[in-house]
């Protein structure tokens, strides 16, 4: 089974995945909000006739199309919402949306949404219980009306995607919110580490250290529910190491530098899912850490039309008012530069998983200034893993980083 997907089509000339801001209206006051929401709609926002026009050129990427999402703040805070996605969706889109856990999260709402079109909603939990996630999204009642809403979006036949936001906040509640998530069913559990831009602050990230037990924690989690991240990129090299492992037999921890907070992970991870996985569990994943990263494979167009890398990468490649998407998309020199994992620096750059990795560019960015900056909270040292030159992922694209790191290790 391959454990790094690799989409069937070149990167550099077409995304995965092209995620639309609509609006950066919402009624909610989340700690992390990188969009810094607003109450009402911005009046310069893409119009509806502009809308139509980007997904016009999402189109123009050809067979097979890109994810197309839609998201805010929260969707439903535009008007012209469920016109704009019956146009993506009538045009062969595949179109999913991101809402917010507010009263518009209602059956009328969805149910208009699955009419016109949309296969798939995203939703935010960041917490198991009411206390834990109405203090992080700053609205009581946010809790109940993204449980209710996750409830009736499965009645009505969408597929649903979870997202939760770790922080210093719920990093020991995560197996709380996996159970949740398992006990009332998801397509996927998308795990997003935190970026300090908009209102996510340093002093909400959890440490170096704490990511990596996070990321090992997700990998036994995975054996149970379908799950990716966001923002994560070196979960992918966790997979390939802990798959090594497993599959020679030698013990994690002998090789993964594990704190306390995995052991806690894991105790309660073992009381939300007692029994053992099921021994055809790598068969049957649905979800295998994909290679994209930000502006390689991954767009983003701001409410204003601004082209990001990513939703958390705040350098623009050019606005889709002035020049088409594919055109920002495939030359200009940011996401130029952002796609050759040979121009990154630091430890990233050094990296025998960089060929898969490549760390997050937004929390590099962020953190230092520069986009091509090493992943600041990832604590791996390049060519510490002593059996990375027995990986075959590690060999195929960029075969020199992984025979420098083997020779600096040996």
């Amino acid at each position: 089974m391959q454990l790094i997907r690799q989409p069937k089509y070149d990167l550099s000339k077409r995304p995965f995945m092209v995620i639309w801001e609509t609006t950066q209206a919402c009624d909610l006051t989340c700690k992390h909000c990188r969009a810094e929401s607003q109450k009402e709609h911005h009046p310069q926002a893409l119009s509806l006739a502009e809308g139509k026009t980007l997904i016009d050129q999402v189109l123009q990427f050809g067979a097979p199309h890109p994810l197309f999402i839609m998201t805010g703040g929260d969707p439903f805070k535009r008007a012209d919402i469920f016109e704009l996605t019956g146009y993506a969706a009538d045009h062969g889109l595949p179109v999913a949306l991101s809402p917010s856990g507010t009263p518009l999260l209602n059956a009328e709402n969805l149910g208009k949404l699955r009419d016109r079109g949309c296969k798939a909603i995203s939703l935010s939990l960041d917490g198991s219980t009411a206390e834990i996630h109405d203090a992080f999204r700053g609205v009581p009642g946010s809790y109940a009306w993204t449980v209710n809403g996750w409830k009736t979006a499965q009645d009505l036949g969408l597929k649903i995607q979870i997202n939760t936001t770790v922080t210093r906040y719920n990093l020991l509640d995560l197996p709380e919110i996996f159970a949740l998530v398992r006990e009332i069913g998801a397509m996927t559990w998308s795990v997003f580490f935190l970026v300090p831009t908009g209102r996510g602050l340093v002093s909400d990230e959890i440490t170096p250290d704490d990511y990596e037990a996070v990321m090992n924690f997700l990998y036994d989690a995975s054996k149970y529910i379908g799950l990716k991240t966001t923002e994560g990129h070196h979960f992918k090299r966790v997979v390939l190491q802990r798959a090594y492992l497993e599959a020679h037999g030698l013990p994690v921890e002998r090789y993964m530098r594990l704190n306390e907070t995995y052991a806690a992970l894991m105790r309660g991870l073992h009381k939300a899912a007692p029994e053992a996985p099921p021994p055809e569990w790598r068969e049957r994943m649905r979800r295998t850490p994909l290679h994209v990263n930000a502006g390689d494979g991954f767009v983003f167009v701001s409410l204003l039309g601004e082209v990001f890398p990513s939703g958390y990468l705040p350098l623009s490649g050019g606005n889709v008012r002035q020049s088409s998407l594919a055109e920002i998309y495939q030359d200009s020199p940011l996401f130029q530069s952002l796609r050759r994992k040979q121009s990154l620096k630091g430890r990233c750059g050094q990296c025998e998983f960089n060929p898969v990795c490549g760390g997050s560019r937004s929390r590099a960015f962020a953190l230092s200034g520069d986009a091509l900056a090493e992943e600041p909270f990832c604590s791996y040292q390049p060519g510490s893993f002593e059996f990375s030159g027995e990986i075959p992922e590690l060999a195929g694209e960029n075969p020199p980083i992984a025979q420098i790191s083997r020779k600096k290790q040996e």
